[in-house]
């Protein structure tokens, strides 16, 4: 059996069909089902039923996946060692963020990993499908919202993200210190767009006490949000950990109480793949940032 024979059966397990696969792994149709007939002859059992256009595994082919998988996986692991060896302390590291999350996270942090770790490189990407892009390993590691239910994935607990009301100080609630939920319900409200997932759990959470959120205005970017805060367009929910870590002396931060809008944030990526320097010292710096964070919210 050839690595390039089990990569292929591969392809055809996860794709379930021999063209897709083909384009894939970059050859020709013909030339993955040769060398997925030569595997089934050299094993002496078929890997795959044919059932008109579709194909199905075997039991052999069942356990061929099985231990294919972890022996792939344990190349991977090896290669990425051998490559963490040869870089030393250096590499590179592709991180996924949900929209809107890089402002609160990353961009401070960025500049101090860069600074400490010059030699990592590090590149930076928000997107809805963190999970999927960690587990396609067109990312290294992502940061999203738990739980993530899928056993192919190592996730590491960061911190519980809660919500808070952001308003511009001369906004008549800008001497109080926390305001219900459902006062929502009758203010002028900038938000991100009903597909954003701060804005679904707001909607989750309003729709639990009875109402609907109206907003007067809409913006995808965090910093359009907080300029129309600071102009008095109207109040934002953001997250409280980033309203008090903002050195921005026109928005006053109002908890939001009788719920407190809050989800748990973690850090995930795939469980097979080597955690090398890059990774390990990313890992460590973002959780340290974290507690920083925290700590300069409960001073403040």
């Amino acid at each position: 059996m050839e690595l390039k024979q089990l990569q292929y059966f591969m392809a055809v397990c996860e794709e379930l069909h021999f063209s897709r696969a083909a384009e894939r792994m970059g050859v020709s149709a013909p030339n993955i089902s040769q060398q997925i007939r030569a595997l089934e002859e050299e094993l002496g059992m078929l890997l795959f039923d044919r059932v008109g256009r579709k194909i199905v595994l075997t039991d052999a082919g069942a356990i061929l996946r099985e231990h294919g998988s972890a022996a792939l996986g344990q190349l991977r692991q090896a290669s990425d060692a051998i490559a963490d060896l040869k870089h030393k302390q250096g590499g590179a590291l592709s991180i996924g963020v949900l929209p809107g999350d890089a402002d609160l996270l990353f961009n401070a942090l960025l500049l101090d990993f860069h600074r400490a770790y010059p030699q990592v490189s590090v590149s930076l990407l928000e997107t809805m499908k963190v999970t999927e892009q960690v587990l396609d390993r067109s990312l290294d590691i992502g940061v999203t919202i738990s739980p993530v239910a899928d056993e192919r994935l190592t996730a590491i607990p960061l911190f519980r993200e809660e919500f808070a009301l952001a308003v511009d100080s001369r906004h008549p609630l800008a001497a109080e210190s926390a305001v219900p939920l459902a006062k929502l319900a009758s203010l002028r409200l900038v938000l991100f767009p009903g597909d954003h997932q701060c804005r679904r759990l707001l909607e989750q959470c309003c729709g639990e006490q009875g109402f609907r959120v109206q907003p007067h205005m809409e913006a995808t970017t965090l910093v359009t949000l907080l300029r129309m805060v600071e102009q008095g367009i109207g109040a934002c929910v953001l997250p409280r950990l980033l309203l008090e870590n903002l050195d921005r002396p026109d928005i006053r931060t109002l908890r939001l109480i009788q719920p407190t809008p809050s989800q748990d944030i973690c850090l995930v990526y795939r469980s097979d793949r080597y955690v090398g320097y890059a990774m390990r010292t990313f890992i460590k710096t973002l959780r340290h940032s974290i507690e920083a964070a925290i700590r300069h919210a409960k001073i403040s």
